[in-house]
């Protein structure tokens, strides 16, 4: 199972504040957010599966939480660890033929599947903005960008991790 980041990161690699994006809406980026990760599973943390339960992304969810809460949303998984939710990827993945999972928030999450990843799908929004959730650092040495294109209003990179 592969799995990628999905995250919009500002140049001080701000993510979210108060649980809302910092930035002026982009609806572009999030047409092309929401097309890339539409027929896979999403791997995501409890807070914010809950702030998207009236348009939940991806074809199933996995929420990893430290609670273990109940949700009758029948494309939800709640797992406790990485490994599970890495496991329960691989199963969802297989259930619906596809072979790639998407860690798409928020900043604790991505922390803790940073060293996981095989690749990260950043929208780099021009600026820096007060935040209070921010996307982990990386090594740039063990990662390369393998395409960039413009929009307008933001660019989107695709980092590969070298093997």
């Amino acid at each position: 199972m592969e799995l990628v980041s999905v995250a919009a990161i500002a140049d001080n690699r701000a993510i979210g504040k108060d649980g809302e994006i910092p930035w002026p809406s982009l609806p572009a980026d999030k047409r092309q957010y929401r097309a890339r990760i539409a027929d896979n599973p999403v791997i995501l943390g409890r807070v914010t599966f809950e702030s998207m339960l009236e348009d939940l992304p991806g074809a199933a969810q996995i929420v990893l939480s430290r609670q273990a809460p109940s949700y009758d949303v029948e494309t939800a998984v709640v797992v406790g660890s990485v490994d599970e939710a890495i496991d329960a990827a691989g199963y969802l993945g297989a259930d619906i033929g596809v072979d790639t999972a998407y860690v798409i928030g928020g900043a604790g999450i991505y922390a803790l599947f940073q060293p996981h990843l095989d690749r990260m799908v950043l929208t780099r929004v021009p600026g820096e903005y007060e935040a209070d959730s921010f996307y982990p650092d990386w090594d740039e040495q063990t990662w390369s960008i393998e395409t960039r294109t413009e929009y307008e209003e933001f660019t989107v990179e695709e980092w590969v991790r070298q093997k």
